[in-house]
């Protein structure tokens, strides 16, 4: 439905939100299908190809300034199936940027601005309650740098939540307890952590290019600050995890050398243990000693003797 606020010329739509105030008119959009996009074009003038570009799903930020408005696309974190919880593998995990974002397009200038996107985002109504109904954003300038601020601020949650994962996955690897299908977890954290970055770089020209009245400048500084800050957040985690995965795959490593220590040591005890059996087990008439009367007694005592300095040079060896 249209919400009119100021404005005596709005009519009732299905799935459209308009605000007016202080001069511009906020036109939100969810779900939109192509005739609500084909009129909302023919409305603002808008051009086939961007109209084209903004029901794309998969499309990747941009930024265009054509002089009649400007058109933006940025992506919001929103994995479609919620995603893995607790860094868990399974058969629903994200591997591709639609997958784990949402795209949600700007077209604005002096006198409007319109937002589309195809679910629906909380962060949108507490924008126009808290900053357009209180008249402190009267600009559409403004309050787009409000929605990027929390579109960016969603990609700050994952970000500790990903921490969060990591921290509790190192502190087990290095308490040496078994994790299940531990590769597949780090697999699926960094792979959503990659994403991240891939977004938020494609975002920074972006924000490079995005401009506001001057009394808002300090307000899209802070937005560029905080993708600063994630950008360094993501790569750091990015390094955290292959670090993990490293320190995981020498532990397993070295596990299958402590295995393969431990059978190579009993070989090595048996391997002329058994030469000797092998030796007098040989169904041959004349061999020495075979009908000797303490041949027995004597080949497990040469057994033992052997078995005893073999353990005595593993010891001087320092390998037991």
């Amino acid at each position: 439905m249209i919400r009119c606020l100021l404005d005596n010329h709005c009519t009732e739509k299905s799935d459209l939100d308009v605000v007016a105030l202080s001069g511009f008119r906020w036109m939100d959009i969810t779900q939109p299908d192509p005739e609500e996009i084909q009129e909302i074009a023919n409305e603002f003038g808008l051009p086939h190809y961007a109209i084209k570009d903004c029901l794309e799903p998969d499309h990747l930020p941009k930024y265009e300034n054509t002089g009649a408005y400007k058109f933006i696309i940025v992506r919001f974190y929103s994995p479609r199936n919620g995603g893995a919880k607790n860094g868990e593998a399974g058969k629903h995990d994200i591997h591709t940027v639609q997958e784990l974002s949402s795209k949600i397009g700007f077209f604005y200038n002096n006198g409007f601005l319109l937002t589309i996107h195809r679910r629906q985002i909380p962060f949108i109504d507490e924008i126009k309650e808290k900053y357009v109904d209180t008249g402190y954003v009267t600009f559409p300038e403004e309050a787009v740098v409000k929605v990027v601020w929390n579109v960016l601020h969603t990609y700050e949650q994952e970000a500790e939540a990903l921490v969060s994962q990591v921290d509790t996955l190192e502190r087990r690897v290095f308490l040496k307890e078994r994790i299940p299908d531990l590769q597949q977890r780090l697999y699926v954290l960094k792979r959503k952590a990659s994403i991240c970055q891939r977004i938020l770089f494609v975002t920074r020209d972006v924000l490079a290019k995005i401009t506001t009245t001057p009394r808002d400048t300090a307000a899209l500084q802070d937005v560029r600050d905080l993708h600063t800050k994630l950008e360094v957040a993501y790569a750091q985690l990015l390094d955290d995890i292959s670090n993990l995965l490293n320190v995981y795959i020498s532990l397993s490593a070295q596990r299958t050398n402590d295995i393969v220590k431990v059978l190579t040591i009993f070989s090595v005890f048996f391997m002329p243990l058994t030469f000797i059996a092998g030796i007098y087990g040989m169904n041959f008439d004349y061999m020495p000693e075979l009908r000797h009367k303490w041949g027995y007694p004597i080949s497990l005592g040469a057994m033992v003797a052997i078995s005893l300095g073999i353990y005595i040079w593993f010891k001087r060896k320092r390998w037991l």
